[in-house]
């Protein structure tokens, strides 16, 4: 039987080489999407590998085994966050710019990024058993606790901030105040309703979870600077 010109082209083409690195992109996008959805317990590596046309083989060599990969998606979680923190620009603002806008980028990362959230949950249900074995997620969050020591300095030596303040346990508060408006949406809109929700509840949020922090940081004697770093 003869052949259609078509039928000769797709016999004879070569299948495409894929990209090594995009493919460990592209897995790692749907498992970040599969563990925060389904947890580690729930997700399936045949989803992750159908989704991404690649296969259960290629994605152990890329990372092992499940947990392997899991332990990746976590890096790469904290890993997109620290990076924007140092985007910030911090050390180029005086300090009570660089601590509201901090604030401000925190709460719409967490915002932005809910995966990210369900990811850290889901790690606080394994009592961080993964964290404790990746000297990545080490590495990537200690550079943030000293950025903030520095703009903590920088407002204390112009006698701007309160002297006594550790940098960790604001860290804390500020990361606080912007998970649990990401964790506890669900259940906090069905109990008192979807307002705070809203864009403009949003940026209402993120204006006052940044005051709330200065108003902490600041002197009482320089309270009035609040609202002025525009």
């Amino acid at each position: 039987m003869k052949r259609t010109a078509a039928a000769v082209k797709a016999k004879d083409a070569k299948p495409a080489t894929r990209d090594p690195e995009g493919v460990r992109r592209d897995i790692l996008t749907v498992a970040m999407e599969e563990f925060s959805q389904n947890g580690l317990s729930g997700a399936r590596i045949d989803e992750i590998a159908a989704r991404t046309r690649t296969s259960k083989r290629m994605i152990y060599y890329y990372f092992g085994d499940k947990e392997g990969l899991y332990r990746r998606v976590l890096e790469e979680a904290y890993g997109k966050v620290r990076g924007g923190e140092t985007e910030l620009d911090l050390e180029g603002l005086d300090p009570v710019a660089a601590l509201e806008r901090l604030c401000r980028f925190t709460f719409e990362h967490h915002r932005a990024n809910p995966a990210f959230i369900r990811m850290v949950m889901i790690e606080n249900i394994h009592h961080g058993r993964h964290m404790q074995t990746s000297d990545a997620i080490r590495g990537l969050n200690q550079p943030a606790i000293e950025a903030l020591q520095g703009v903590l300095r920088r407002g204390q030596a112009q006698d701007l901030f309160r002297k006594g303040i550790d940098p960790l346990e604001l860290h804390w508060q500020i990361s606080a105040l912007s998970f649990f408006n990401v964790s506890n949406s669900a259940t906090f809109s069905h109990i008192f309703g979807g307002d705070l929700f809203t864009s403009e509840g949003q940026e209402i949020l993120s204006r006052h979870v940044a005051e709330m922090v200065l108003r902490y940081v600041l002197r009482p004697d320089h309270l009035s600077a609040i609202g002025k770093t525009d």
